[in-house]
């Protein structure tokens, strides 16, 4: 593979459509194009001005392929900052294929996946950050992700992290400087004013850190585990939940043996509910093996939903506690919200009582679908989504989080350098480190392993 050869690939999804799109780059992207082309006005497409459409026949020979609309981007203005074409055909799987076969025999190459964002990363349209930010928006399910996938590819995380990246630099120059000059002892890089520095470098690179724990769950969604007895209306909740009959809902205890997961969006933010078998002691063999990964579902949500019967809790008023105790002494830190299922069976007496016996109880009739919108809001409360509500960078990549890490840490080596007073070349050692890591992020520091397994994970035609 070359950078140097024209590319070409169906840059629409797969199958048949009423429209596809046929994105060729590279310097002969037009060259290539141009004599396939038959325009309706007779226009070469080698002098038309970037950004104008064409509307004509794509030909093979004297057969014509298809009727099409032809775009021209001219580069470095256009996404891969390369001469560019698209061709907008019709949406026959076979129209898509035989036009990308023409274009092939012509001298253009299939792109590999995400080729086209490489290069335009590797022509400077955009930094690494927002490259990957790239695929982060066209996997996004909900509004959350998506305006996390926005303000970094709009270039907000990676403008944050060159400032910083900047403002290291120069004082690292004047750092560098003195080593010049260590005979005469003289100190071009005030240490207050690089303490000061280090200080907002701190602060920064730990609120970015921080954001991770709640980007990686905005951008994946909340995974919620609903737990409980058997028949206790766990299946009914997820159908409420979902408003959908997802789950099968029997009389018979012991029907959901397997996890039942599916995601819906709340508040633009979403949310994976894992609907588990019932915990109970049981001789059953399969019966066993889905309490056995109940647990296991339990380890990896980040909520647990404790489900009651109201009737049981009212019965008996340790009932609950049994409960939380199997979740609680397995799982001490795992958020556990509890909530009683069945109130429709109650009067306003037992309701209440039920309120007075269990702090923060959550009450609903899932088979009513009354509370359900409630618990909905409660849910949302679990997540912290001022820095979203107030546009603030998120860090949702756990290599910009692992870099982040790596940073901080040679960040409060310089740090415990100057608290000992220690000389400039071994504070330029640490200093020239940490912007590694920065330059990591953005990619003005890289290497192609990196790159391979990051565009790896694009579609083809992106």
């Amino acid at each position: 593979m070359t950078h140097q050869d024209t590319i070409v690939a169906l840059a629409t999804p797969a199958g048949a459509g009423a429209i596809s799109i046929i994105r060729v780059s590279g310097n002969n992207a037009i060259t290539i194009v141009a004599p396939l082309f038959k325009s309706k006005k007779n226009k070469n497409l080698e002098k038309q001005p970037s950004h104008t459409l064409h509307l004509g026949n794509i030909v093979d020979g004297k057969h014509i392929l298809d009727e099409v609309l032809v775009s021209i981007f001219h580069g470095p203005k256009s996404y891969t900052g390369e001469n560019t074409i698209e061709i907008s055909c019709h949406g026959s799987s076979y129209i898509q294929q035989e036009i990308i076969q023409l274009l092939i025999r012509n001298g253009c190459r299939a792109a590999q996946a995400g080729e086209f964002t490489l290069r335009a990363f590797l022509n400077g349209k955009m930094d690494l950050s927002q490259a990957e930010a790239v695929a982060d928006l066209i996997s996004s399910e909900n509004s959350a992700s998506h305006q996390i996938a926005m303000q970094q590819m709009r270039g907000g995380f990676s403008n944050e992290i060159k400032f910083l990246r900047q403002e290291l630099l120069n004082f690292a120059s004047l750092i560098e400087l003195e080593l010049d000059f260590a005979e005469e002892d003289v100190e071009f890089a005030n240490r207050d004013a690089f303490q000061t520095l280090i200080t907002k470098i701190q602060t920064v690179l730990k609120r970015l850190i921080d954001s991770f724990a709640i980007g990686n769950v905005l951008k994946k969604g909340l995974p919620i585990a609903i737990v409980g007895e058997p028949n206790v209306g766990k299946s009914t909740l997820l159908n409420a939940l979902l408003n959908e009959e997802r789950a099968i809902v029997s009389e018979i205890a012991g029907t959901t043996r397997d996890t039942i997961e599916d995601e819906i969006s709340i508040g633009g933010i979403g949310f994976r509910f894992i609907d588990t078998a019932g915990i109970r002691e049981t001789k059953d063999v399969i019966e066993s093996l889905g309490i056995k990964k109940t647990y296991e579902k339990i380890g990896q949500a980040e909520i647990a939903m404790l489900l009651l019967d109201a009737e049981e809790v009212i019965k008996s008023s340790t009932a609950f506690l049994k409960e939380m105790e199997k979740i609680k002494s397995r799982f001490p830190e795992k958020p556990l919200l509890v909530v009683a299922n069945k109130i429709d069976k109650l009067n306003a007496s037992q309701i209440a009582t039920l309120n007075a016996q269990i702090p923060n109880l959550h009450l609903l009739s899932a088979k009513k679908k009354e509370g359900v919108t409630q618990l909905k809001e409660k849910l949302l409360s679990f997540i912290n989504t001022g820095a979203l509500r107030n546009n603030n960078t998120i860090v949702t990549n756990s290599r910009h989080y692992n870099a982040l890490l790596k940073a901080l840490e040679e960040i409060n080596k310089v740090q415990e350098g100057l608290n000992k007073n220690l000389t400039g070349d071994l504070l330029a050692i640490d200093i020239r480190q940490a912007l590694y890591h920065f330059g990591e992020i953005t990619g003005e520091i890289t290497n192609d392993d990196v790159l391979g397994n990051i565009f790896a994970n694009f579609c083809i035609g992106k």
